[in-house]
């Protein structure tokens, strides 16, 4: 498996800004605009975590 970075909320649901610097830190680590994100959902369809793949393949 590649190298890859994921976040999650501070609190259970992530913010705006959460999700800002998540973008952020993955351009810095070389990821392309056109790279996949995957996320998790709560129930409530608000995001929990996010994670985008920093390595080569994008396979998932």
């Amino acid at each position: 498996m590649g190298l890859s970075l994921r976040f999650t909320g501070e609190d259970k649901d992530m913010t705006l800004d959460e999700l800002a610097d998540f973008v952020e830190k993955a351009r810095a680590g070389g990821a392309d605009g056109d790279r996949n994100i995957y996320a998790e959902l709560s129930t409530s369809g608000k995001i929990k975590v996010v994670t985008v793949s920093l390595g080569e393949d994008d396979d998932d």
